[in-house]
């Protein structure tokens, strides 16, 4: 029986925690089915499409600082976001994926912070806006290991986000390029805090 539209949001609403599937994350769940069956349509498998988004990602920090790292980025985020929706689709969730998928975001997001670097950003913004993420995420993993499955808290810094501001600083001026940093160590600060206070909420 083919999959439709609502049958994936419950599926996926179940992987994350029974999370809320409306607004915008309802308008993303519905542009990813489609890509996801158009995939499926073309035989493309989940694992190929987190290699690209991996490939894609190497391309941005490879091509930065010119503006053709721009559209490298939006595929490393289209195929990153389209991968789990195609597991779905395909019935090829698997912890095995899963785990795939978070390494492949932590490498992508290791070339997002090199692509930061060849913008001319001095390392030591980089280094905290990495860490501060890379914590984030960890507390993440280690709340999921402990049994607690709800997403949570969609925190202003989640990594569309954190690749919303590297598209914003390969476009605008030079000069922009380390406030917009410095504006993100700081909204990464925020997040890892209510990250920290859900976790707390949970294993109390």
């Amino acid at each position: 029986m083919t999959l439709e539209l609502e049958g994936f949001k419950l599926q996926w609403s179940s992987m994350h925690g029974n999370a809320d599937t409306s607004g915008i994350v309802g308008l993303w769940l519905a542009v990813s089915f489609r890509c996801a069956r158009v995939c499926t349509f073309l035989r493309i498998t989940p694992n190929s499409l987190t290699l690209l988004g991996v490939v894609s990602a190497v391309a941005t920090a490879i091509v930065s600082p010119h503006l053709w790292s721009v559209p490298f980025l939006a595929l490393s985020l289209i195929f990153d976001g389209v991968d789990g929706s195609v597991a779905i689709i395909q019935k090829r969730v698997s912890s095995r994926g899963a785990i795939w998928d978070a390494i492949a975001d932590r490498i992508s997001e290791i070339c997002w912070a090199i692509a930061f670097y060849r913008i001319g950003i001095p390392l030591l913004w980089i280094l905290a806006a990495a860490t501060v993420a890379a914590i984030q995420e960890y507390a993440r993993a280690r709340l999921s290991a402990a049994g607690v499955k709800e997403v949570g808290v969609v925190t202003p810094a989640e990594r569309p986000v954190r690749a919303s501001f590297l598209f914003c600083a390969l476009i605008v001026p030079h000069a922009f390029s380390l406030p917009l940093l410095i504006a993100l160590v700081f909204l990464q600060g925020l997040s890892f805090i209510l990250v920290l206070r859900f976790a707390f909420s949970k294993l109390h």
